[in-house]
């Protein structure tokens, strides 16, 4: 439209178009929200890099581990069908010669099964193999765009994470079995045994790109204070992570707010019912979701456009998880106020319910106060009952493991109610407690380890870790977000 100006910027509402000074003046694109093509393009040229880094050392060595155990299943077949064949010939050797038709019957049957068990495992194995090859491919793409300076190329470059990471599923293939029976010379065939037919089992493969580190780190003797962002609300409830730069937030208005990590406003998404959200959550695409007690639903915003995922009847949601899997957690009240649960969520189908123990009674206080939720990296489920004064974790089958009920101290004088609670690459369990103005710090096994308390927290009230294990605690009155080290 301007031919003599650069388009030196993208309008995030109207797709990501590419536009310059003079249309910014507009009437059409008054009032929308601008981004540099520079930034976009070193944000992009960083998401690349950390594309190469997760399929160099994370996909690719999954794939090799893949292969591998179908490589170690290949080689031990003749061995485990060996044992078959020389138990039948040890049976047989008891048996008149006039069982030999049986016998070898029964071992070409054997054989028929073992090419049949190695075509399964091979077919496997190679279709293995050619997307390792498809993974080295575009690693060598990736290494071109990366040295090259070209804009045009890098911000148009599409992502292949996501197709590498659906995983194809384990597999495992049962050996047949050979059972003996006593001789009758009558029924030879069907009293010299029986063989189980090939069983061939998949177990679901699931790759997890958000997860820390899982190299060993310790406790730092003192946590450190890195940085403090001031977000303007009152009353500053939750924070959850979404990359290295950016971390969204809710106070008590329909405003959630994105904010990097110098404290500039990167983006406002309004809750249409014109009421707070009840918690927010990223998926494992980067979309936010939010949870809308009003409406009793939850709604994800993709691409600026909020669409309602679940909706719930007789419940409203309370606060929201993404697990490992992609999956989600929801802790709900019933409208009534008399009883809490945790359902799971795949997409929005659900998929499991949690809300008694092995005697019926329930695990969690039936009442209108708030429990966060976080998921261990062992698959505990971790809720913070407020109203109980507890952290309350289950399995993944939702199995009572353990309760905490706080640490004694002298100095803590108020009485132990958690309010946010999240968990690091080394399965701790970290929950604020908000009285107390302090973070209490769990191993997976529900042992205290420390507090943290010595970085001026006031209020703490929302928390969750990054993907190198720091610490975001927002503060309820202050209205700040703090990011805190505490590993080594």
């Amino acid at each position: 439209t301007h031919s003599h100006k650069n388009c030196d910027l993208q309008c995030k509402n109207c797709n990501d178009i590419f536009v310059c000074s003079s249309c910014t003046a507009s009437e059409t694109h008054k009032g929308h929200i601008f981004a540099e093509v520079s930034e976009v393009y070193t944000t992009k040229k960083n998401a690349i890099a950390d594309e190469a880094n997760k399929l160099e050392n994370l996909i690719s060595p999954t794939y090799e581990e893949i292969a591998l155990d179908l490589e170690n299943q290949l080689a031990s077949l003749d061995g485990g069908y060996e044992k078959l064949t020389t138990a039948m010939s040890k049976q047989g050797e008891q048996w008149h010669r006039k069982i030999d038709i049986v016998i070898n019957k029964m071992k070409t049957e054997i054989s028929e099964i073992k090419v049949k068990h190695r075509d399964i495992l091979q077919k496997h194995f190679d279709e293995i193999k050619q997307i390792q090859a498809l993974i080295k491919q575009t690693l060598l793409a990736i290494e071109e765009i990366k040295k090259s300076t070209e804009v045009f190329p890098t911000i148009e470059y599409s992502s292949k994470i996501r197709e590498f990471s659906k995983l194809p599923p384990k597999v495992k293939i049962a050996l047949p079995t050979f059972f003996p029976n006593p001789l009758d010379h009558e029924k030879l065939y069907n009293m010299f045994g029986q063989i189980t037919p090939l069983s061939t089992a998949t177990e679901e493969n699931v790759l997890s790109l958000n997860q820390p580190n899982t190299s060993v780190r310790e406790l730092l003797d003192e946590p450190e204070l890195i940085a403090t962002i001031q977000t303007g609300y009152e009353n500053l409830h939750s924070v959850t992570y979404l990359n290295e730069d950016c971390v969204w937030t809710y106070g008590s208005t329909k405003d959630i707010k994105c904010f990097n990590m110098k404290g500039e406003l990167l983006y406002t998404v309004s809750n249409k019912s014109e009421q707070r959200p009840n918690d927010i959550a990223v998926d494992s695409d980067g979309n936010l979701l939010f949870g809308d007690g009003k409406s009793k639903s939850v709604n994800k915003v993709n691409n600026g456009q909020t669409e309602e995922l679940i909706r719930l009847q007789g419940w409203r949601p309370s606060k929201l998880c993404v697990t490992s899997t992609g999956g989600l957690l929801v802790t709900m009240i019933s409208d009534d106020d008399t009883q809490c649960k945790v359902i799971r969520y795949s997409g929005s189908t659900e998929k499991q319910t949690i809300q008694f123990d092995d005697e019926g009674k329930p695990l969690y206080s039936g009442n209108v106060k708030v429990k966060h939720i976080t998921e261990n990296r062992n698959n505990d489920i971790c809720v913070a009952d407020c109203g109980a004064g507890a952290v309350v974790v289950v399995n993944q089958n939702g199995k009572l493991r353990w309760r905490y009920i706080g640490h004694p101290s002298v100095t803590k004088k108020e009485p132990f109610k958690p309010f946010g609670i999240t968990t690091d690459s080394q399965s701790h369990i970290l929950t604020a407690d908000h009285y107390n103005h302090c973070i209490h710090t769990l191993d997976q096994d529900g042992q205290f380890l420390r507090y943290i308390d010595n970085c001026d927290l006031k209020g703490p009230y929302g928390l969750c870790v990054d993907n190198n294990d720091n610490l975001f605690v927002s503060e309820y009155l202050k209205g700040n977000v703090r990011k805190i080290k505490f590993l080594r």
